[in-house]
């Protein structure tokens, strides 16, 4: 059965959720456990504090990107309906009203700030930033090349600078290099996967009809190898930190360059479209997630 195929039988797996339920995308919350990286990274995650702080961050980033998600869908209702995969969407499928839709925008987004200025005001300060440059995505620069992919990258960085201002963690260099160049790898993957996997049907697609393939391989072929050097050169500063005499975050690097370059080879077959859609249908690439997760939390836990 192609995928082509396999649409209606999952459209109908998704019903099982009421329509404004899916409308807001639960699937993508995974996206938020960006939130988690620099309070694990820092060696913090499961002090009590710190972890209510990162979970209340995950919940109120959901809430603001839901609150996207159901305004990005509402204006891009016609061209969905044309895509092969977004017609589904309960907006574009008819199943949500515009209307209803823009309701439930605005009482996400109080949610959201509601929680987020309530549990760090630089967290409430993030999140109404991470608003505002979607919206000024979704309403002027999302057919601009380029600035595009910036301001996609720029919402992956905001979930992961966001659990560390919830739990007022300083960012070190390093971090936000690693993070603000595997969000580009990531949003340029997605373009190419989007564009190789369209065809001449991408051409429907205002975002992707002034690219081409080779210059989005550019692209997330310089991201990664940043990506790579950049977590390199954190492992190697962070390799005093020993235990039993064994260096894990150098050991961790071979992992993480391996699960970086398993992700990068889904993105040249083109089925790297929504990186949640990778995470969750990729065994392999889940057991490198865990071979690099256990070296780096021997690390930095112990």
């Amino acid at each position: 059965m192609t995928n082509t195929e396999k649409l209606p039988e999952l459209a109908e797996k998704k019903a099982l959720l009421p329509a404004w339920l899916r409308a807001m995308r639960p699937k993508q919350w995974v996206k938020n456990v960006l939130v988690l990286a620099a309070p694990l990274a820092a060696g913090r995650l499961f002090e009590p504090s710190v972890l209510m702080q990162s979970l209340w961050a995950f919940l109120s980033f959901s809430l603001v990107s839901a609150s996207i998600y159901l305004i990005n869908d509402s204006r891009d209702v016609e061209a969905d309906r044309l895509h092969p995969k977004k017609r589904f969407r309960p907006i574009a499928a008819g199943e949500l009203a515009i209307p209803t839709a823009y309701v439930l925008a605005a009482v996400t987004l109080a949610a959201s700030l509601a929680i987020g200025f309530w549990t760090a005001p630089l967290l409430g300060v993030t999140l109404a930033a991470y608003w505002v440059l979607q919206v000024i995505y979704s309403l002027f620069l999302k057919h601009q090349p380029i600035i595009d992919l910036a301001m996609v990258a720029a919402g992956f960085l905001l979930r992961a600078v966001a659990g560390g201002v919830a739990a007022d963690i300083p960012l070190s260099q390093w971090f936000l290099l690693v993070a603000s160049f595997g969000s580009l790898f990531m949003v340029a993957g997605k373009r190419y996967s989007e564009l190789k996997e369209l065809g001449t049907e991408a051409r429907t697609r205002a975002s992707l009809e002034r690219y081409t393939k080779s210059y989005l391989r550019e692209v997330w072929s310089v991201s990664i190898a940043i990506v790579i050097m950049s977590y390199s050169l954190w492992a190697f500063e962070q390799a005093g930190n020993q235990l039993w005499g064994i260096p894990w975050t150098t050991i961790s690097i071979a992992p993480f360059t391996l699960a970086v370059l398993r992700y990068a080879m889904r993105v040249d077959q083109g089925t790297a479209g929504e990186p949640e859609d990778v995470v969750l249908s990729d065994t392999i690439l889940q057991v490198l997630a865990v071979l690099w997760v256990v070296p780096v939390a021997i690390a930095v836990f112990w």
